[in-house]
């Protein structure tokens, strides 16, 4: 009887220390959660190109995918086993074959999404600096996900810093980091994404009217309240600046597919299935600049076949574009998903009269 009541003893001491270490551990994030203000503004690049009315213009959007996330690998809250890469190298690796796509396509403006700073699951590499030093452009940084530790799966994630980087040979006036509403409530949103636009504003030659720039990337896994209120924000601020006269284009991963597109079918609705999005969701004067040439996401519930018959694959990444902004041609480039999950997409535009 003694050895039992010991025993429990000692069981219930266990539990109670593991419920106070998880005690301390929610409230140090909770402290420490990062808490942004609505509009917070961000430091210009170093473009001097100008920009004027009649002019034509490359654009292209690309989610990076922390440089951790090429052809196989897997990742967790898709479905695999993955936290990170098993080595520094491979993000160097792929860090170096994401530039050089970004080179060969010889953009004006460049939207990344997923590009770590100060991060466990890249090595603490600074991302936006290597895009930087490569490219010879300074970016614009909008943080979407800083934690000192997120504390899921085993092993851990740990730390993070990432966000949006948007680059650009053309001048820029002002940049500012937009926050979009959040997906998720207490304690889970401590060590969650902090998701926002980055907007960047670019002057036009002869005139008092605007370029704006949106970069985002939306909601991912919530159960769909969350991207629909960051859509319904997207909307209204595109709106706004379409009344002002400006010309507007938003670009990024809208974590949705296309109203329409039916071309890269699901094949196991028990995987993650994107929400779908539609010309009800943008205002009047707007228009999707969006391909399905190739998919430009797979899913990462293992590493890449090699084909889309056996690898789940979407379009969740392109463009709106407001309607004085002539759509020339929009493009998804082909790269075998070999560096990241995502497919970039390349814009051709003119700024119409």
């Amino acid at each position: 009887m003694k050895k039992k009541r010991k025993g429990l003893k000692i069981a219930g001491g266990i539990v109670i220390a593991v419920i106070l270490i998880l005690a301390v551990l929610v409230g140090y994030l909770t402290i420490r959660e990062y808490r942004p203000e609505a509009v917070e503004a961000v430091e210009t690049g170093n473009g001097t190109d100008s920009l004027d009315i009649g002019d034509s213009f490359t654009i292209l959007t690309y989610n990076t995918g922390y440089a951790g996330l090429s052809k196989d690998e897997d990742f967790f809250m898709d479905g695999g086993t993955k936290v990170q890469p098993e080595s520094k190298e491979l993000v160097e690796n792929n860090l170096k074959g994401i530039t050089s796509i970004l080179e060969k396509q010889d953009a004006d403006i460049y939207f990344l999404q997923e590009v770590d700073r100060d991060s466990k699951r890249s090595y603490h590499i600074d991302e936006q600096e290597y895009y930087e030093d490569a490219l010879g452009l300074t970016g614009m940084f909008a943080c979407n996900f800083k934690c000192d530790y997120v504390p899921y799966p085993l092993p851990p994630i740990g730390k993070v810093k990432s966000g949006l980087v948007t680059m650009t040979s053309l001048e820029v006036t002002d940049a500012s980091r937009i926050a979009l509403p959040e997906s998720f409530s207490w304690p889970v949103k401590t060590c969650n994404l902090k998701r926002c636009m980055l907007e960047t504003r670019v002057p036009l030659e002869g005139t008092d009217k605007e370029l704006v720039l949106i970069n985002f990337h939306l909601e991912a896994y919530d159960s769909g309240e969350g991207k629909i209120a960051q859509s319904r924000m997207l909307a209204e601020k595109l709106e706004a600046e379409y009344e002002k006269g400006n010309y507007v284009i938003a670009g990024g991963d809208f974590n949705q597919t296309f109203e329409g597109m039916d071309k890269y079918p699901i094949h196991n609705k028990d995987n993650w299935v994107p929400g779908i999005v539609g010309t009800e969701d943008i205002p009047d004067g707007f228009s999707f600049a969006v391909s399905d040439n190739v998919p430009t996401c797979r899913l990462l519930n293992g590493p890449y076949s090699g084909n889309y018959e056996d690898s789940q694959v979407y379009v969740l990444d392109g463009f709106i574009v407001s309607d004085n902004i002539k759509v020339n041609q929009v493009e998804n480039i082909n790269t075998d998903f070999e560096y990241t999950d995502h497919q970039p997409v390349r814009m051709e535009g003119t700024l119409l009269n």
